[in-house]
């Protein structure tokens, strides 16, 4: 009998109180106190913190134990908790007053407070949570939801170092499927792969939706037990919100059968609801700090965003084209007639919005099908069928003998249908058919789990293995997605404006007709002149010269790398005034290469103060580029003569004059680098600014205020080399790229970016690392053809890891954010530095200094 009272099913793991567990994991402890500071909870390893029996803690004022300093900034935090699924965060906290560091975190559960305390990271501090906005600029470029996730995926995994990162979405029952992934190329891939509720019970998910981040940092870890184990009152302590609350035996089962030693989850939240997860994986114990876990959960609530976000740009489209489709059928049928004659023409508008295998009109009791479809008679017992599903609003079913058996006899034609009432009354419709499209589901293992005796109790036992279990599902169509029943509601309302209107229109008198004619004609010259007032609009706002994404990225790079060498510029003379002479010199290098002996300097060299120098920058590079696209070099022929003059108050005169190009005329438009060129320096400086443009070439005339200059010189004799293109990737990829590229760079945003040029170069295999350690590991587990190495990783320098690879023979060049006054070592005089922030062709320039040199 009892056993017949005790029954093992898939609701048993969701029974299991997880939030009341009673144990921590060992890196942290925890202390819980009422609001008047008297402590009622301890985790029983606090002795290692506080030198005495954790038990003698219970019952006494945390005052006793924690900092005066440290107590008033706990009570601030608690002041400002905003919910109960709130948790307040301090880093850096000097706990007990004895000089050591804490991370601590702080949340209600119940009547009480919970203190959850970290060994706060030594050595130099990380402000992780900085490059979660780099990251999500990243992702903000994804375009379209798939690689959204899995940028993501990578872009988390970066973060955290976790062996697998997977995007998990869960379906209308519970189960889940990994849609995106990232990987460190040594485990497998779960992408594709589903897994049933039961691996991720009720109360779990439950609890996902308030705390947004769960770690497992060693799912070996004996854990810590807490003390009493329940209040006077017989509960034990929620901790729904710990960050450190110890793990379910079953999920520790699961994981070990997984072979995992470490997991988080970041909770992706939709509107209030459990989306999806981002689930991380590592098969060795791994510990993350406080400030890492904390960037993670705020990186997934950004994700969380920008997922939302695509979904609803994705939804406007589809009702952009319902809006499409809306006016399309209304010109098509606004003749008049019934609905059935002019079917062929408006079934065709809706395939481009819901795709189908075959359509049927049932109208006044007339049959009107193409495609696969069931005949007459079949279709109109499904009508009959059709009637008692409501006749107010769309019904879909990709699975339709599941709830209309007769369905069966036409299945070889169709498996789903999307049904649209057209009438007031219950007996006419336009519907949809889709032919079935058997689909094989991968299962992480089979999904029907075996009822046995485990280690803890007579449960659902966590499965031993995760090999694909594939399962055919038949009898289905492709799904009708939200989408597609959105869209075909706001086409039932179309069809019934347009049923009720072809009604009047055959009921009424020929003026009528008439008027009704008219009518439609002036709602769709309405709709027309709303899109053309849009489009002109959005014409008007779009008047800047980028006419592709290139385009703008390549003028906005251009820029940006300009005021790059002119902040170079400065800082290699210590922040002392710098050389117009070099500024002009070092842009024509840039854009006009092949041009040196055509842009001529003349007068005495200006020295321009830090403050106007990358002001000066931007003006110069606008007038060096137009030059090269527009005006004197932009052929072969034409010269640029740049006249510098002192005037009788110290002044700075630029007198730019081009000759010998193409014929010049005035622009029709000022566009944002002609507002550069006119408005800057004005603006910015106190001085003035004349543009003009004679067909022999334009002259520009700037006047810099003397407060800007700090002297004026004899200019030096430069030597200059000519100018070598730099090689083609092709020139050197078959030599280096036959190996893998090693990129150590400790910041993960710009590590990626230089694994994107280097993989355009034709690298294959790019390894990261971050350290020092990381790095040598690399080179020795891996065959490296070529290195790229940051100088400055943190507290040290990649130095030894360019020892490593001389002594291997590896060409490597350095990347820095100092130029190559960074370098320490003498012994590297040789190698070359590109200066962030650097681009592709700098990376390629350096790549054939170092095959020049070998």
């Amino acid at each position: 009998m009892a056993e017949a009272m005790h029954q093992v099913d898939l609701s048993t793991c969701d029974l299991e109180p997880i939030h009341i567990i009673g144990r921590i994991q060992s890196f942290g402890w925890l202390l819980s106190f009422s609001s008047d500071s008297i402590i009622n909870h301890v985790s029983l390893n606090c002795e290692e913190l506080f030198g005495r029996d954790p038990r003698d803690l219970v019952g006494l004022s945390a005052t006793e134990f924690l900092s005066q300093e440290a107590l008033h900034d706990i009570r601030t935090r608690l002041q400002i908790l905003g919910s109960a699924n709130t948790v307040e965060r301090m880093f850096e906290v000097d706990l007990i007053g004895d000089g050591r560091s804490f991370d601590v975190a702080v949340h209600n559960s119940g009547r009480s407070f919970v203190l959850e305390i970290e060994p706060h990271e030594g050595g130099k501090r990380r402000d992780f949570v900085s490059y979660v906005r780099p990251m999500i600029e990243r992702l903000r470029q994804s375009p379209s939801i798939e690689q959204l996730c899995t940028s993501a995926a990578r872009h988390l995994r970066g973060l955290t170092g976790f062996d697998r990162v997977m995007v998990y979405r869960f379906e209308g029952d519970g189960a889940g499927e990994v849609i995106a992934e990232s990987l460190n190329g040594m485990v497998d891939s779960f992408k594709g792969q589903h897994f049933p509720s039961s691996d991720i019970p009720a109360q779990a998910r439950k609890l996902y939706t308030r705390n947004l981040l769960r770690i497992i940092s060693d799912v070996d870890d004996p854990t810590v037990p807490i003390v009493p184990a329940t209040n006077p009152n017989g509960d034990p302590l929620d901790l729904s919100m710990s960050g450190l609350r110890a793990v379910s035996p079953i999920h520790i089962e699961y994981l070990r059968n997984m072979g995992v030693k470490a997991s988080m989850s970041v909770s992706i939240m939709r509107r209030g609801k459990l989306w999806g997860l981002m689930a991380c994986h590592h098969y060795s114990p791994l510990r993350l700090s406080y400030s890492v876990r904390t960037a993670s959960e705020l990186f997934g609530e950004f994700f969380a965003y920008l997922l939302e976000q695509k979904e609803t740009d994705f939804s406007n489209a589809k009702r952009a084209e319902s809006m499409r489709l809306h006016d399309e059928i209304m010109a098509r049928v606004a003749g008049g007639g019934s609905l059935l004659e002019a079917f062929d023409d408006f079934t065709d508008s809706i395939r481009q919005v819901i795709p189908f295998d075959g359509v049927v009109g049932w109208v006044d009791g007339r049959f009107v099908g193409h495609g696969s479809v069931p005949d007459q008679t079949q279709f109109a017992a499904l009508a009959r069928f059709l009637n008692t599903a409501g006749a107010s609003t769309v019904w879909a079913s990709d699975n339709v003998s599941a709830v209309y058996p007769a369905a069966t006899e036409w299945a070889d034609k169709a498996a789903g249908l999307l049904a649209l009432p057209v009438s007031r009354r219950p007996r006419d419709y336009i519907v949809l058919f889709r032919g079935e499209a058997v689909r094989e589901v991968k299962w992480a293992g089979n999904p029907e789990k075996a009822i046995e005796l485990g280690p803890n109790g007579a449960r659902l036992t966590p499965r031993k293995s995760f090999e694909i279990w594939k399962e055919e599902r038949r009898g289905y169509s492709r799904p009708w997605t939200d989408e597609e029943v959105s869209s075909a509601e706001a086409l039932r309302i179309t069809l019934l404006e347009v049923v009720l209107r072809l009604s009047d229109a055959a009921n009424a008198e020929r003026e009528q007709a008439s008027q009704q004619q008219d009518m439609l004609i002036a709602e769709l010259n309405h709709r027309v002149r709303n899109i053309l007032n849009l489009i002109r609009g959005l014409v008007a706002q779009s008047k800047e010269g980028a006419t592709t994404i290139d385009d703008f990225a390549e003028i906005v790079g251009s820029r940006i790398h300009a005021l790059a060498r002119a902040h170079d510029q400065v800082t290699r003379k210590d922040w002392s005034p710098s050389s117009l002479y070099d500024l002009i010199r070092t842009e024509t290098d840039a854009y006009a290469s092949h041009s040196l002996d055509r842009v001529v300097i003349e007068g005495p060299d200006a020295l321009i103060a830090p403050g106007a120098f990358t002001t000066l920058a931007l003006v110069i590079h606008e007038l060096m580029t137009n030059s090269c696209k527009y005006g004197a070099l932009s052929d072969s022929h034409g010269q640029v003569t740049v006249t510098l003059n002192r005037s009788d108050e110290g002044a700075l005169e630029i007198d730019w004059r081009e000759e010998g190009g193409p014929p010049v005329k005035e622009p029709s438009r000022r566009g944002f680098g002609s507002t550069i060129i006119e408005r800057t320096i004005p603006h910015e400086l106190g001085g003035s600014a004349s543009v003009i443009y004679p067909v022999e070439g334009l002259h520009a005339l700037f006047l810099i205020p003397s407060d800007h200059i700090s002297g004026f010189e004899t200019p030096g004799v430069v030597m200059r080399e000519p100018a070598v293109e730099p090689p083609q990737p092709a020139d050197f990829a078959g030599e280096l790229a036959s190996g893998a590229a090693l990129i150590v760079e400790d910041n993960v945003i710009i590590a990626m970016e230089a694994e994107d040029v280097l993989r355009g170069f034709g690298f294959t295999d790019c390894r990261i690392a971050g350290s020092v350690g990381a790095a040598l590991g690399v080179l020795e587990g891996a065959h490296v053809s070529f290195a790229m190495l940051d100088v400055n990783l943190g507290k040290d320098t990649s130095e030894d890891v360019a020892r490593a690879l001389e002594a291997r023979a590896i060409p490597f060049i350095f990347a820095s954010g100092y130029g190559e006054r960074s370098l320490q070592s003498s012994e590297f005089k040789g190698v070359p530095v590109v200066t962030k922030p650097y681009g592709e062709r700098d990376v390629r320039s350096a790549i054939g200094r170092v095959m020049k040199g070998r």
